[in-house]
């Protein structure tokens, strides 16, 4: 079988897929309204450090009008370092080649 690997792979991408949108229906169907099952580390650690009394000294110079803009700026960013790496990586392999 030429394909088998790739075919193994695929169906295994597949069914982990699978499993993981039945596992994340599950544990959303338990949760009320404005609970969220992935919120990550960043949520808790904003709460526990309002909760701690802190007051921030520096306030940023702006902030993005909305989620989408920063979003945007944050795609932006990674998209401007992978184009960095990309050519890094692309004249390292390059000048390797020529010499």
């Amino acid at each position: 079988m030429k394909y088998g690997m790739e075919i193994t792979v695929a169906v295994l991408i597949i069914v982990f897929a699978v499993v993981f949108l039945i596992q994340d229906g599950a544990i959303q169907a338990t949760l009320g309204d404005g609970e969220e099952a992935w919120g990550g580390a960043d949520g808790e650690a904003a709460g526990i450090i309002e909760a701690s009394g802190y007051e921030p000294w520096a306030e940023p110079f702006w902030t993005p009008p909305s989620g989408e803009i920063e979003s945007l700026l944050f795609a932006l960013q990674a998209a401007i370092g992978a184009v960095i790496i990309g050519y890094v990586f692309g004249y390292w392999k390059g000048s390797r080649k020529a010499a």
